[in-house]
């Protein structure tokens, strides 16, 4: 049995028992990165006297997913097996639907566990009433393709959630300042643990407040939804009407309607 186990964002305490029965028992582990999940599982040790005999540790994280697939000696899993993300549920923003579609494919049990996520606890911790969200994950970024996505957050019907590492959330506040002023953003840092910060305003006065603000630490953004746009979606008509280099809209019409970019563009061209 293959065990997709998440691991605590932030708060130890936030382990489910089920989560360290499993670990106990188990016998190969995957994970994102080796030295990360080692100090984990000493800490819930530490914790929550955990006693494991883990005989094999495999890193598998974005970039060798399918090499480390195609090069594994299936009789692995006879024994029981567990992929752990370095914090957060498996398969959301981080590895793990490799995994999963591998043991579809080669007719491995496997189970997903419940457990703890930043994007949702964001969401609900925001307090904005908007009933369908969209989890758009990291931005790229920089570039036309960064440029896109954040078309893509701002003008969505639905309530837009992304992460942001320490290193590029200036930049984002920057953005979503300059971009849409008056929207309403709720931005909470390292989520459950000790440092823990939440703001609600709008981009224009976060951005201000971020000034003061130390930036370190794991960032999860909820952007509320134009007022006027709950509920709509956007059309071909609104993408044509905007002022925008014919190849940024034949990117964006293609996202909406299926077709290539290159047909859009030469339509456009017309």
């Amino acid at each position: 049995m293959v065990y997709f186990i998440p691991t605590p964002i932030g708060n130890l305490d936030d382990i489910s028992a089920r989560s360290l029965k499993l670990l106990a028992i188990c016998d190969t582990l995957f994970c994102e990165d080796t030295r990360v999940t080692k100090k984990l599982l000493s800490l819930l040790s530490q914790r929550h006297g955990l006693k494991h005999n883990i005989k094999k540790f495999i890193s598998m994280h974005s970039h060798n997913e399918q090499a480390v697939l195609e090069t594994l000696d299936k009789t692995l899993f006879e024994g029981t097996v567990a992929y752990l993300s370095d914090a957060g549920m498996p398969g959301i923003s981080d590895p793990g639907a490799t995994l999963v579609r591998y043991c579809q494919e080669n007719g491995f049990a496997y189970e997903v566990l419940p457990g703890a996520n930043a994007a949702l606890l964001a969401y609900v911790t925001s307090g904005i009433a908007c009933h369908q969200f969209l989890f758009f994950g990291f931005l790229s970024h920089k570039g036309q393709e960064r440029q896109n996505e954040l078309f893509e957050v701002l003008n969505t019907p639905y309530t837009a959630i992304l992460y942001e590492s320490p290193h590029r959330i200036e930049k984002l506040f920057e953005e979503l300042a300059q971009l849409a002023p008056e929207r309403k953003i709720f931005a909470i840092k390292e989520a459950t643990k000790r440092y823990e910060k939440r703001f609600l305003a709008t981009a224009f006065e976060l951005q201000k407040l971020s000034i003061k603000t130390n930036l370190k630490g794991e960032w999860v953004i909820v952007i509320e939804p134009e007022p006027k746009m709950a509920g709509e979606a956007i059309t071909k008509e609104d993408i044509l009407s905007l002022d925008l280099p014919p190849k940024q809209k034949a990117k964006l019409l293609s996202k909406l309607t299926g077709l290539s970019v290159k047909e859009w563009y030469s339509k456009l061209q017309n």
